[in-house]
């Protein structure tokens, strides 16, 4: 009779290590009445988690897999890309590899670490659904959009948001995010973009952020727009949050994002990758494909708050 790893299939070896390799840097994070998960991500103690998960608390305390307990202050957070940067007092586990969610493909194997309802180190499996998907939140009376989610059948619960989302080589390559409510898994990618926003947390804090309040999915351009243009994918606009610039600039549902600024765009990612402080206040040229015309419409991004 075969022994256990011997009985375990190939899809089992794969997320048995992934879970091995990177449950060690995922920890389980309280603040004052709530909490989630977050991942050591550098040398230096720093943590990742949602900024959901931190909310207005400047302080908590994170616990490891191995049980050790560790006081943690909040660097910063960022609502629209829904990340934020924690710093632990202590010493924490060293650092999980991060990955390029640029390089995922739908079906892809990726599994989700965190601590769901309150649970640490629970380990669940799925493929990559979907990419590039755009997501509507509101925080108390403010409407956002968190850009460029991914979309896992991964089961997520709450206190898995800021978890590892990892791939089959145990890449971090997204933080999970249980925002959404609908019984979907998502999580904010870990990207070029992202990156930057990390990095900006950990010097500044802070992010000062544009938003423009769309929520879209890729889609193709029509055969005779893709040869005129040289494009072949824009940005179909799903929703337009009340009250915000893309709906005070006549912005539709069922609009095709041609263009941002005079460059193109094919996906959410190319419209957040634009949208940092310095053009808050200015007039920001869209070209949309609307009823088959190419129209333009300028809004004017105004700064996340709240």
């Amino acid at each position: 009779m075969p022994d256990d790893s011997e009985a375990m299939d190939a899809y089992s070896r794969v997320v048995s290590t992934v879970a091995a390799t990177v449950t060690p840097h995922v920890a389980s994070v309280r603040l004052g009445n709530g909490g989630g998960s977050a991942v050591v991500f550098t040398e230096d103690r720093h943590l990742l988690t949602n900024a959901h998960v931190v909310g207005r608390h400047s302080h908590g305390v994170a616990t490891f897999s191995d049980g050790s307990e560790i006081d943690f202050d909040v660097v910063g957070a960022d609502p629209l890309s829904d990340l934020a940067v924690l710093h632990a007092r202590g010493e924490t586990p060293p650092p999980a590899q991060l990955g390029d969610a640029g390089t995922l493909v739908v079906g892809q194997l990726v599994v989700a670490i965190g601590s769901p309802l309150g649970f640490s180190g629970s380990v669940t499996a799925g493929v990559v659904s979907g990419l590039g998907r755009a997501l509507p939140v509101r925080q108390g009376r403010t409407a956002r959009v968190i850009e460029d989610v991914i979309q896992t059948d991964a089961a997520l619960n709450p206190g898995n948001s800021g978890g590892a989302l990892a791939d089959s080589t145990g890449r971090v390559v997204g933080i999970n995010t249980a925002v959404a409510g609908f019984g979907l898994g998502l999580a904010v990618p870990i990207t070029t973009t992202t990156r930057r926003i990390i990095d900006t947390l950990l010097v500044e804090g802070r992010v000062q952020r544009a938003y423009l309040g769309v929520v879209g999915v890729p889609a193709p351009l029509p055969d005779d727009v893709a040869e005129r243009t040289g494009q072949s994918a824009g940005l179909r606009v799903m929703e337009v949050v009340d009250g915000g610039p893309a709906e005070r600039a006549g912005l539709r549902k069922g609009d095709l994002v041609l263009s941002v600024g005079r460059e193109r765009i094919a996906d959410a990612q190319g419209i957040q990758r634009q949208l940092f402080g310095e053009v808050i206040g200015t007039a920001l040229p869209i070209t949309v494909l609307r009823n088959g015309a190419m129209v333009d419409v300028y809004a004017t991004p105004a700064e996340l708050v709240g």
